[in-house]
């Protein structure tokens, strides 16, 4: 059986609690210190808070250790990751090997930031103990079937959010601008920024562009090839997401995915209850770059987004006049008093409100850059976000009850669909019921009337029925359903979870440089351990990144702006990235399909 999971991000307590109520199958989140956004951590005990929660679903929690370490910092880190295993969490997500050197009680998942984008590669992650490998967003569908092929560790895909444009943990851009470090959990993201392109004489080919910042992520159509090729975890990105967006997106992807689900034989999700919700999901209303595949299928142009780095949000329509009233549209719409609208005109992003609608009229708050033919998206739609908001969301997990009675006590039994029991029983005088009918329909009334626990009733069975005050009936339903809650989790948290066990295994290189990173000497050693001869102090270690390529990635600005290489472009000199007195330059490996980015 074929176990498949939707995991979806987890800011704090209260988003990890609407993602488990919308049906993530596991949720991921940052502790205290150590994890790859510093705006989204947590203290031990809300973590503990979000297992509690979680396992009671049989839905897993893995924490976040996934920046790189300093030698002061070795002996934090590891209490940190100790306690968080006492906290009760499925697995750690680790970048630094200095994690495998640890003596930890608990699984490791290689994160994506190590690189997990060769059959080679992942192939060591799982010879040398790890438990899961998260692949790199760049991947196509080809690349996953050859990793899949070639092992047999659980792999675990992004399908939903934004997209790092260089190799996960290998982008010293922002280290390149400041002392800010995406290794480190503090990316300032000048990957979003505008950039000027020149050629080696210093003349403009194209200028105060967004020529690093990438579309964002959904594969929420390719779901069923993603698991046939292999792919066990289904990620959503986002721990700085607002509960709106987690709601949203994570009950479309557990309605596309259960449909993927029950077309296979042999497949099954991984946890257990069925979510409820009070609104449509759409992932166009939620925050989105303009939705792309990006290379799932290849390296292919029209990945960018040069006009803006912002969330343009879903179609309306294009502008057909202008006049003091407002503008008119080409196409009837649902545009309300309230919503964001943004239009790119003359390459600049404009945004705005709208205060009122009138048929295919719209007046806007303000109408600087408005002009015939420009395109207007809606980037917030104010009745959307207040139907999400207000949408009552449970998840139930089904029960069968069965109800004995004897002359002088009541058993009540109930058994949730794993196959966990419980059963509480009352002493009471019984007596023979004078109207059958009335009295079982009265019964299963009342032990259906579960209230705010997370269970619903599938099936009861009576057997013998005899009378008792429903008030008794009552009172040993609650006892048995909160026994039975106390039984789920107990349940839950004695799923055998394996230590992380380092086993003797080949690194796929030889030589690691600069851009591989090693900040510490756990890692250090680690890495020479296995094979490694050639170790280079890591570039977060170094004071300045000039002279150094500070991006790798499978992206190519080339090929973006249709000048590759390889298909006779207008222009095959030199290229360079310029922001200020910041300037690039830029690398293609042709033979790869790789481009690279140099600090000058």
């Amino acid at each position: 059986m074929v176990q498949v999971e939707l995991l979806a991000p987890a800011r704090d307590y209260d988003t990890a609690v609407d993602a488990i109520d919308c049906g993530a199958d596991a949720v991921y989140i940052g502790g205290a210190k150590f994890g790859a956004r510093h705006a989204a951590t947590n203290s031990v005990a809300d973590i503990a808070r979000t297992v509690e929660y979680a396992h009671r679903y049989g839905v897993k929690v893995y924490a976040t250790l996934n920046t790189l370490l300093y030698d002061n910092e070795l002996e934090e880190a590891r209490a940190q990751a100790l306690a968080l295993a006492e906290a009760g969490v499925d697995a750690l997500i680790v970048q630094d090997m200095a994690y495998c050197r640890m003596g930890l009680p608990i699984p490791l998942h290689a994160s994506t930031q190590t690189s997990c984008t060769t059959p080679d590669k992942v192939r060591f992650f799982e010879e040398v103990g790890f438990e899961r490998a998260i692949l790199e967003r760049a991947l196509s569908i080809e690349d996953i079937r050859a990793i899949r092929n070639a092992t047999h560790i659980e792999l675990e895909a992004f399908v939903h959010g934004a997209i790092c444009v260089c190799d996960s943990g290998r982008c010293f851009l922002s280290r390149s601008t400041s002392e800010r470090s995406g290794n480190r959990g503090e990316c300032s993201q000048p990957c979003r920024l505008e950039y000027d392109l020149e050629d080696e004489q210093g003349r403009k080919i194209i200028e105060g562009k967004h020529l690093l910042s990438v579309r964002d992520m959904n594969l929420s159509m390719r779901l069923g090839e993603m698991i046939d090729a292999g792919v066990s975890s289904f990620k959503i990105e986002g721990r700085l997401k607002d509960r709106v967006y987690i709601r949203n997106i994570v009950s479309l992807y557990r309605r596309l995915l259960d449909k993927e689900i029950a077309c296979r034989e042999g497949v099954v999700r991984s946890s257990v209850g069925r979510s409820t919700i009070e609104f449509e999901p759409d992932a166009s209303k939620s925050f989105m770059r303009g939705a792309s595949e990006y290379f799932f299928d290849g390296k292919v142009r029209g990945v960018a987004s040069f006009d803006t780095p912002k969330s343009m949000g879903e179609r309306v329509g294009v502008v057909t006049r202008c006049d003091r009233r407002g503008v008119v549209l080409d196409c009837d719409h649902d545009l309300a008093t309230g919503d964001g609208v943004c239009f790119v005109s003359n390459g600049r992003l404009y945004g705005t409100n709208i205060n009122g609608v009138e048929g295919r009229s719209v007046r806007l708050n303000s109408d600087e850059g408005v002009a015939e033919g420009v395109t207007l998206y809606r980037n917030y739609n104010r009745h959307f976000v207040a139907a999400v908001e207000r949408s009552r969301i449970r998840r139930t997990v089904d029960v069968r009850m069965k109800v004995e009675f004897s002359a002088d006590a009541v058993t009540l039994s109930v058994t949730d669909i794993e196959g966990v029991t419980t059963t509480c029983s009352v002493a009471c005088d019984t007596q023979e019921v004078r109207d059958a009918v009335r009295g079982e329909a009265m019964l299963r009334q009342q032990l259906s009337r579960v209230g705010d626990t997370i269970f619903e009733v599938a099936d009861i069975e009576v057997v013998n029925l005899r009378f008792v005050p429903m008030s008794v009936v009552g009172a040993l339903r609650r006892e048995v359903l909160a026994k039975l809650l106390e039984e789920r989790i107990a349940h839950a948290n004695k799923r055998p979870r394996r230590a992380f066990v380092e086993r003797e295994a080949a690194y796929p290189s030889r030589v690691l440089t600069p851009q591989d990173n090693v900040t510490n000497r756990l890692a250090r050693a680690f890495y020479a351990d296995h094979g490694v001869s050639d170790i280079a102090e890591g570039l977060d270690c170094r004071a300045t990144t000039a002279g150094e390529c500070v991006m790798q990635s499978s992206y190519c600005i080339r090929r973006e702006i249709g000048e590759c290489l390889l298909q006779r472009p207008k222009y095959r000199g030199k290229l360079y990235l310029v922001r200020g007195s910041k300037r690039y330059a830029l690398h293609f490996d042709c033979k790869a399909c790789r481009m690279m980015v140099i600090d000058e």
